[in-house]
């Protein structure tokens, strides 16, 4: 059968449709993306630009949450223990403090007391990833340290601002209580009640004793308003990464609807386009000489 040479050009442009066509198939199946360039759907590009800043945005938020939960947890922790060793003096106090203790038993207290005092300053001084938990905003050093000449026995270091972390657009949450406000707070110190406890012990003060033991209690009181904040802020946090992994989901969601590729039609375009693609092979070798027919064919 003769062919009319003046169909080469329309052949080959079904050629390099069909082959661009077998292009968009294969790739739209390998990314399961319909956009892999602006060109190819500007607008839904567009909108991919908006739905990756809120993406990005909400993984960093899901970051600073996950962050802050460990902290806030470790916080949590941290002052649970120093509730116990505070009850745990108070009953020390009660046993100083009933008249029949002999030196070596009042001896045995005051370690224990002072056990107590050594536990509760290193939860104070609690730290995760390097990063101490109860220095306020200066948190690259332990915030208490021995001092002799302090009431206490311990100074001090940090300061009284807080940290909050940025969980939302416009949205923040406070993480933390300066330990001055926890550890050292002049109307109910936990150190410095500890520490009179232990020097009422020490020089067998009856009085004395029954005060400490009655200001540790106070202490007692205010360190659990103090544990009510991190529990609430804890609950905030895990509220706030709740609404964090909808977001997620449906950003998600949005780009699946964009640019999203179904696997199943993925399939059955590529299958149609190789189909085409064949069917433009074999209509241009009945027009093109082998030599170029070879050339445009793709290799086995």
């Amino acid at each position: 059968m003769r062919v009319n040479p003046n169909m080469a050009p329309e052949i080959l442009a079904d050629l390099q449709q069909s082959q661009m066509s077998l292009n968009t198939a294969l790739q739209q199946l390998s990314t399961g993306k319909t956009v892999s360039v602006p060109s190819d759907n500007p607008a839904a590009a567009a909108a991919m630009v908006q739905n990756n800043i809120e993406t990005q945005n909400v993984d960093q938020y899901t970051q600073n949450v996950t962050s802050a939960l460990s902290t806030v947890e470790t916080a949590g922790a941290a002052l649970s223990s120093v509730a116990t060793a505070l009850t745990q003096a108070v009953s020390v106090a009660t046993e100083a403090a009933n008249g029949t203790n002999n030196s070596a038993n009042l001896q045995a207290l005051a370690e224990q007391v002072q056990g107590i005092l050594t536990s509760v300053v290193s939860e104070a001084n609690t730290s995760v990833g390097g990063t101490y938990l109860f220095g306020g905003t200066a948190s690259g050093s332990a915030p208490f340290t021995v001092d002799s000449s302090s009431p206490t026995g311990y100074t001090y270091n940090g300061n009284t601002d807080t940290n909050s972390v940025a969980v939302g657009d416009q949205s923040s949450i406070q993480v933390n209580l300066p330990g001055s406000q926890i550890f050292t707070n002049s109307s109910s110190s936990i150190l410095g009640s500890l520490s009179s406890l232990l020097t009422a012990i020490q020089s067998d003060n009856t009085a004395d004793i029954k005060t400490a033991s009655s200001s540790i209690t106070s202490a007692l009181g205010v360190l659990g308003q103090q544990q009510a904040f991190y529990a609430n802020t804890e609950n905030q946090l895990n509220a706030q990464d709740s609404f964090l992994q909808q977001d997620t989901v449906s950003l998600a969601s949005q780009e699946n609807n964009l640019i999203g590729v179904d696997p199943a039609t993925a399939a059955t375009n590529l299958s149609q386009a190789e189909a085409d693609n064949s069917a433009a092979l074999a209509a241009t070798a009945k027009v093109l000489p082998n030599t170029l027919l070879n050339f445009l064919s793709p290799p086995d």
